[in-house]
């Protein structure tokens, strides 16, 4: 894991921004219960998280865990022991096969949630900036280190290849790409000749002795045929 010296001069968190953190901390234990509850609400909105809680046993230590970060959250001390214990987190994460997007997503609403708790306790504005600067360090350095863990793990998983298998890895990649640009010009040329078929139909239609019923017919397949075309080749740029 990245120092958590380096982690906190890189995001500029100072001692003076833990300290906030901490005078903070009182107000957050009061709404930690109100936090969990939509919290929760929020993250079964996802509709997949079932998948990861899938007990009462499992939810109940859940809650409990969240609620103690969400707390820990304001603890105003953030040396090695507390961003290990993100760390380990992170690593819980990738155990189970959370998705980071859920990680991310779920950053969303308590970064939402505490800056509605600062905005409806407002003091003064040199306070309030304060305050919104202090919890947003925390919250990004929070999910800097939990998302970390996927990273390792992932650099892990390509470091414990042997030569050959990284190579074959690096050459599939190669491989696919190469037939993305295959696929993409080949979609190409097919939207090409699809238009000159849609035009010349429309020419059949009207400056020929083809009976309209026909000709309409045609046309609409033409047309889908250039329809499909431009639908595979906006799948291709998006991929």
């Amino acid at each position: 894991m990245e120092q958590y010296t380096t982690l906190k001069s890189h995001y500029k968190f100072t001692e003076e921004e833990a300290v906030i953190l901490k005078n903070l901390q009182p107000r957050m234990e009061e709404l930690a219960d109100k936090f969990i509850d939509e919290f929760y609400d929020y993250i079964w909105g996802f509709g997949t998280t079932a998948q990861f809680l899938k007990n009462k046993d499992i939810i109940a230590h859940h809650r409990k865990k969240i609620k103690e970060w969400f707390v820990n959250l304001f603890c105003g001390h953030y040396d090695m022991p507390y961003f290990l214990y993100l760390f380990k987190i992170g690593e819980v994460h990738v155990k189970i096969g959370l998705p980071t997007h859920y990680v991310n997503a779920a950053f969303t609403f308590v970064r939402t949630f505490v800056l509605q708790s600062i905005e409806d306790n407002f003091i003064n504005k040199e306070q309030h900036v304060k305050e919104i600067k202090a919890v947003e360090k925390i919250i990004d350095m929070n999910l800097d280190v939990l998302t970390s863990s996927y990273r390792e793990e992932e650099l892990s998983k390509f470091l414990s290849l042997s030569k050959i298998e990284k190579n074959i890895l690096t050459g599939l990649k190669k491989f696919n790409s190469y037939i993305n640009y295959f696929l993409a010009g080949a979609l190409a040329i097919v939207a090409f000749f699809a238009i000159g078929l849609f035009v010349y139909d429309i020419y059949l239609l009207f400056f020929t002795d083809m009976k309209i019923e026909k000709g309409i017919l045609t046309v609409l397949g033409s047309l889908l045929v250039l329809w499909a075309t431009i639908e595979l080749i906006h799948e291709e740029i998006n991929h």
